[in-house]
């Protein structure tokens, strides 16, 4: 019964005067997984007629002539990429982005139709497995649509791979500039917040990184204000992750650092919160960070603020990168956010980076900590022990009124952590 229904589905999606109300109802059945594994079995010819249809004008003429009922589907404003948190930069792992999984098409409140039903469909196909050789083989068209969201949506659930995620930039080399067009539709009133994670994706391989971090089309300075929390969380979030892979370039260090690009501040700035420093101290302080009002808010998404304090780790990792941070008073802000900071894993990764600013540096030969061999049994041994060392911290009792714990004052262990091991796909 599923299978007829599914194959007179790709008939009526092949039907033009049925197309419009065949997406739609594609859409709602992308909305569970049930529904994306029927859709993508081959034999039905789904994918590829969703494919045809996303890359067609939209909305159909009968579409339009309705004033928009019934027609266009609204992305799920609560439904944008995530970075995953688990180091490596992929994409919602509970399933990917997805665009209105409840299925119902909603209707742009201005009165006309806002994104192909198609193409939001191919948004939540492209979260599962099966989707990923199809859509790379309709690259091309895909490419064409950029940088528009649900392009950008479907691009990085399918770049979650490094694999996929060349094939993708080899794309985006040979129908023009690269990652140039992506970069500049940063500098837009309102980019898509699926950019975000799409550029994410893409920095987790070296060629991606390069594009970034091109000093000739000042690329990385294009993401620096969306690290801030006037932009939407999913772009904050694909932004400071992208950030974050770049900040494996150690050889781009102090120029992230220099005054060009001047990167610390854009990394320390979300983690600042309201307090006052004594004069001497606020002097340390960059420009941006002194004197900072009363009612200034800290990131609120505790994977983002991690990532900003992985990054900052990762700068350190190099002699130049720990003089600036010692310079520029890194360890104030660090020790602020220290007594405030709720969340265990984020309060472990701003120990660890309090621990490399204030202890000695590493003997000669290993001064850059990124080109340090880690044995892999040592490593595994250092996950266990902050996995432990986390658990402690979830079970720990807080003082009353205090939603950070003990400050500074407590022992913050005995040896200093190397940076985010590059082991895990940046």
């Amino acid at each position: 019964m599923e299978e007829a229904a599914v194959a007179e589905l790709a008939a009526l999606l092949a039907a033009p005067a049925a197309r419009a109300g065949a997406a739609e109802a594609a859409l709602a059945l992308s909305g569970s997984a049930e529904g994306r594994r029927l859709l993508l079995e081959g034999r039905h010819g789904v994918l590829e007629a969703l494919l045809e249809l996303a890359t067609k004008p939209w909305p159909p003429a009968a579409c339009c002539a309705s004033g928009g009922k019934g027609g266009g589907c609204q992305v799920n404003p609560g439904g944008g990429c995530q970075v995953n948190p688990g180091g490596g930069c992929q994409v919602n792992p509970g399933g990917g982005c997805q665009v209105n999984p409840g299925g119902g098409c909603q209707v742009n409140p201005g009165g006309g139709c806002q994104v192909n039903p198609a193409l939001s469909c191919l948004v939540n196909l492209s979260s599962e497995p099966a989707a990923r050789e199809p859509l790379l083989a309709a690259l091309p068209a895909l490419l064409g649509l950029l940088p528009a969201g649900p392009a950008c949506g479907a691009l990085a659930n399918v770049c979650r791979e490094p694999g996929a995620a060349q094939r993708v930039l080899r794309g985006l080399e040979e129908s023009g500039p690269g990652l140039a067009s992506l970069l500049e539709a940063l500098g837009e009133p309102r980019p898509p917040p699926e950019l975000g994670s799409l550029l994410c994706n893409l920095s987790q391989v070296p060629e991606g990184r390069r594009g970034i971090l091109d000093r000739s089309r000042r690329s990385v300075q294009r993401l620096l204000p969306h690290t801030q929390l006037g932009a939407p969380i999913d772009l904050r979030r694909g932004a400071v992750g992208a950030l974050r892979n770049c900040c494996f370039q150690h050889e781009d260090h102090e120029w992230l650092l220099g005054e060009e690009v001047d990167v610390l501040p854009f990394l320390l700035l979300p983690l600042a919160g309201p307090e006052e420093f004594p004069e001497d101290e606020m002097e340390r302080l960059p420009v941006d960070l002194q004197y900072l009002p009363a009612d200034k808010k800290r990131e609120e998404d505790p994977e983002i603020r991690k990532m900003l304090l992985e990054s900052i780790m990762l700068l350190a990792a190099t002699p130049a990168g720990r003089r600036r941070l010692r310079a520029a008073g890194t360890f104030l802000v660090l020790r602020e956010l220290h007594r405030w900071e709720p969340e265990p894993r984020v309060l472990g990764a701003c120990e660890n980076l309090i621990q490399v600013l204030i202890g000695d540096d590493p003997p000669p030969g290993l001064e850059n900590l990124l080109l340090v061999e880690v044995p892999e049994e040592l490593e595994l041994r250092l996950q266990r022990l902050d996995l432990e060392e986390d658990e402690e911290r979830w079970q720990r009792e807080r003082p009353e009124g205090t939603p950070g714990g003990g400050g500074l004052g407590e022992d913050l262990g005995d040896q200093p952590r190397d940076p985010p091991a590059p082991s895990h796909q940046p």
